[in-house]
């Protein structure tokens, strides 16, 4: 493909994406979206950040408030967590050989290490992970093994945001926390909740990018528009 041609198929998917953006249109029956849902953890959590069942795609299937009763491999626990390398949490989905497209509603953490109330990615799966930090965004990409958090071997995924057509995310009432910003003074007690986000998954790679919701151009920073670039646009990493 030539420079020109490659240029006008990336502004053609670019423009795809932003009247994708403009025609977010929030669900009559839950018109608050996702991203202006703001819970304090652990006490201002809900059990469910989306139950209102009239919504056009019905409530979240599964809860926001986990802890050592919700922690096994049938976990749906829908609170997710990015700390550091080797603590944070993947969106995936609850039934195996699924694919990213069908369920990406419905996707369930699943953690590097136990205590989060989740489930947990089994420990050969993760086959590289690489984490990049920022004074704005935490960032963390790697290669996995995806038949082993239920993703259908040959599925190409997807992208998971706080955002989505009707603007109640995917997972629907999926939340994000952590402890690892600068903004947080170092503080690994304390955690804030993050509200712009993004993580694709699929194509047996990952990538997951945070924003400090006290930082500069987080919305910038997490776009949620370019989701047919993948993790080489969205996450640029080596």
């Amino acid at each position: 493909m030539s420079p020109s041609t490659l240029s006008s198929a990336f502004l053609a998917v670019a423009a795809i994406s932003r009247i994708a953006l403009v025609n977010a249109q929030p669900d009559p029956a839950d018109p608050t979206p996702l991203v202006d849902k703001h819970y304090a953890y652990p006490s201002g959590i809900p059990y469910q950040v989306d139950y209102n069942t009239a919504a056009i795609r019905g409530p979240q299937v599964g809860y926001n408030i986990c802890n050592s009763t919700t922690e096994n491999q049938n976990s749906m626990c829908q609170t997710s967590f990015v700390n550091h390398i080797d603590d944070f949490c993947l969106w995936a989905p609850p039934q195996p050989n699924s694919t990213i497209g069908d369920t990406e509603g419905q996707e369930v953490a699943w953690c590097t290490k136990p205590g989060h109330g989740t489930r947990i990615i089994p420990s050969e799966a993760l086959q590289g992970v690489q984490l990049i930090k920022t004074p704005n965004y935490i960032q963390i990409v790697g290669f996995i093994d995806q038949t082993l958090v239920n993703i259908n071997a040959d599925d190409y995924g997807g992208e998971l945001d706080p955002h989505g057509a009707d603007l109640r995310g995917n997972p629907l009432g999926g939340l994000m926390y952590s402890n690892a910003f600068p903004s947080n003074g170092g503080n690994n007690d304390t955690y804030q909740q993050v509200i712009d986000w993004t993580n694709f998954m699929g194509g047996s790679a990952f990538c997951l990018k945070i924003c400090d919701p006290a930082g500069q151009n987080q919305q910038g920073l997490c776009q949620n528009i370019y989701d047919r670039l993948g993790c080489a646009y969205n996450a640029p990493n080596n």
